[in-house]
């Protein structure tokens, strides 16, 4: 009856993520509801997941993202990156997902994710592509690399103990690289070619992202001791993906040609999204506006903020230049960009240049109603021009300039967080907190910032590793993989991987990646002792069928992407269900090709005295007893052979005997040494 509740549970989780009606958080907070109302889990059991170590690695990494952001880090790779957005949208989500994949191969498949997250949508905004083209590919690409090295994605640092606790060799570092870099380049490939037919072209509707969109004007010049002096104008625009419309040297129009060698005598016309400007704003040896600045603008990097306002009519800036208006002083607030409408803005580009009215500059043209400042200064003088009438606040965000002195720092501390959680020398939990309040202390990043995640990907962790324990407490995931076991019967062990596999992925979509992965991992030795071979490619298969679930967005990775595209259930399955096919009949063929199933003997002759044996029969009538607390805590049964060594190949015939009665895991114990 346990079993049933559950698989009903699971049928409704899905139904309400396919719907969505409801946010997929809310969906899954009720899942765990239901999981405790039906009393299939105690209170503490169903909560249980929000205290687990990965939830908090995860959440502290989150954090620590943050402070690589702040300190220019994703900047700097951003802009290299933005550069291939020049040569095409596919050009671009190629270059992307190859450099995502390549960090989230020794990097969280989420912290990857999220780290890029702001890169991708600036060079999507810059290459006038649709979000939704591109973020998508960005967390394919995350759980790609995932699956080449064993750092990368916590699911294969969690099968690896596993293993070990079973009394099997863990997962090597690069043990799965000879499978996972294929897979990973052919998934790429595919993405790549069927991601322009299957994505949606789709954006936000009203809020803030439509201003995000809109094309500012701006003017910046380069500072003494900038490194683009006597370079080609190529250096700025294609190197780092800028804009520039125009240049004003000696009061006359220069020609914006790539050439073009620059002096630092001049003016450049800058044109571009918020991003844009914002980057331009951020460059050494670049900036914006010189003549009209606050004389204390470098000490605003504590309480920053940036607003988006238009002259509203009957403003008593309409008419008025920055300038005459004595707009800094008046207002406490630095006009980064103007925005006007396309036919006006077309004529104030001309304005600029000095092509008509004689030369202007920007802080010397008239504001006319509708047109768009965008606003840097304290927060507190933005909370006072919302209550004054001469703007009209569109839109704002926290901004702080990037601490670039402190990017190697951040970095020291993210690695050395990342190390010390992975190779056991403390708790991935207390690792990531670590490194989390280092960076906070060190001033890397505020701890306002820090603690500004996406509690989204929080909540769904933690309901679906609740989802994941309710599928092993009540054998709904054992009773699901043993029918898949039976298949032994009609086939050999490659249909019976497949099945195990296939299994796999179904199950990392209602559950995390690492519950599907660990309910099937005990079935799938078990169904390789019945049949004779080797674990090793069962195991394996299993770890890496856990990374291949595309169809859904229940993925830590897919749920960050999921808001900013604007994605809906559907998107996934359209563009998931072909690479999840393709991949599964790629693993299919390369596991068994790189762990042969007669790799070793998985029935190995042991010799083993009366009293071993009779050890072994008593914990064999315990596991029976006492099912759950023994698969809970993971080895089961620890074969011991005369010489008192123990011997790995003896544990796996007694896996699974929670469905077996007493007196039949005593005889599987008995047939395991060949004795009836």
């Amino acid at each position: 009856m346990t079993i049933a509740i559950v698989l009903g549970i699971v049928v409704v989780a899905l139904v309400l993520f396919t719907l969505d009606t409801i946010p997929i958080e809310v969906s899954s907070l009720g899942v765990v509801c239901l999981l405790a109302l039906t009393g299939v889990l105690t209170p503490a059991q169903a909560f249980e997941g929000f205290s687990n170590d990965t939830v908090i690695f995860i959440f502290t990494l989150l954090a620590m993202t943050q402070g690589l952001a702040s300190t220019g880090v994703v900047q700097l790779v951003g802009q290299r990156l933005a550069f291939f957005a020049r040569f095409g949208h596919q050009t671009f989500v190629m270059a992307m997902m190859v450099v995502v994949a390549v960090f989230s191969s020794v990097i969280s498949n989420t912290v990857t994710t999220a780290a890029f997250l702001p890169v991708a949508i600036g060079a999507a905004n810059r290459a006038k592509v649709p979000k939704s083209k591109v973020l998508l590919p960005l967390a394919y690409a995350s759980m790609l690399g995932g699956m080449v090295f064993l750092f990368g994605t916590s699911t294969n640092l969690v099968m690896s103990a596993a293993l070990e606790r079973m009394g099997m060799r863990g997962i090597g570092v690069a043990e799965l690289a000879p499978v996972g870099l294929p897979v990973a380049i052919l998934g790429i490939f595919v993405v790549v070619l069927l991601g322009p037919l299957l994505l949606p072209s789709r954006e936000g509707k009203g809020g803030e992202e439509e201003w995000t969109l809109r094309d500012y004007l701006t003017e910046a010049v380069l500072t003494e001791d900038s490194r683009y002096i006597d370079k080609p104008l190529a250096e700025i625009t294609e190197g780092l993906g800028l804009r520039v419309i125009g240049i004003v040297r000696d009061g006359r129009a220069v020609s914006a040609v790539p050439t073009e060698v620059l002096r630092g005598d001049e003016r450049l016309l800058v044109e571009g999204t918020r991003e844009d400007i914002l980057r331009v704003k951020d460059l050494r040896g670049i900036e914006i506006r010189p003549d009209l600045r606050l004389a204390d603008e470098e000490q605003l990097d504590k309480d920053t903020a940036l607003v988006e306002a238009s002259v509203p009519s009957g403003s008593p800036l309409v008419g008025r230049s920055l300038k005459e208006a004595l707009f800094v002083e008046r207002f406490g607030l630095v006009s980064l960009a103007l925005h006007r409408h396309p036919s006006i803005q077309r004529v104030t580009k001309l304005q600029l240049l000095g092509r008509i009215f004689g030369e202007r500059r920007m802080s010397l043209l008239p504001l006319a109603v509708g047109d768009v400042l965008l606003l840097r200064g304290p927060r507190a003088k933005v909370a006072e021009l919302a209550d004054g009438g001469a703007l009209v606040v569109l839109s704002g965000h926290d901004y702080q300039p990037p601490r670039y002195g402190k990017a190697l720092l951040a970095v020291t501390l993210f690695l050395g967080a990342l190390a010390a959680g992975s190779l056991d020398i403390v708790p991935l939990s207390v690792a990531g907190l670590t490194g989390m309040l280092a960076m906070i202390a060190t001033g890397c990043v505020d701890a306002r910032k820090a603690f500004r995640v996406d509690w989204r990907v929080v909540l769904l962790i933690g309901s679906m590793m609740a989802l994941g324990l309710a599928m092993e407490v009540s054998g709904a995931g054992r009773f699901l993989g043993q029918r898949v076991a039976e298949l032994g019967d009609y086939g050999g062990p490659r249909t019976v991987l497949v099945a195990l596999m296939l299994l796999t992925i179904i199950l990392s979509a209602p559950m995390s990646n690492q519950a599907a992965a660990l309910v099937v991992l005990p079935v799938a030795l078990n169904a390789a002792t019945q049949l004779g071979v080797d674990m090793r490619p069962f195991a394996m298969g299993v770890t890496l069928a856990a990374s291949c679930s595309f169809i859904t967005p229940l993925e830590p990775s897919c749920v960050l992407v999921y808001g900013p595209g604007h994605y809906r259930f559907t998107d996934f399955f359209r563009l998931g269900t072909p690479l999840t096919a393709l991949l599964l009949c790629v693993l299919t063929v390369a596991v068994p090709w790189v762990w042969p199933f007669d790799g070793a003997k998985a029935q190995a002759s042991v010799s083993v005295d009366g009293g071993a044996q009779a050890d072994l029969v008593q914990h064999a009538r315990l596991v029976a007893e006492h099912p759950l607390q023994s698969l809970a805590h993971g080895g089961l049964i620890a074969s011991v052979g005369g010489d008192g060594q123990a011997e790995e190949e003896r544990l796996v015939p007694v896996l699974g005997l929670g469905q077996l009665s007493v007196e039949a895991g005593e005889r599987r114990v008995r047939e395991a040494f060949g004795e009836q």
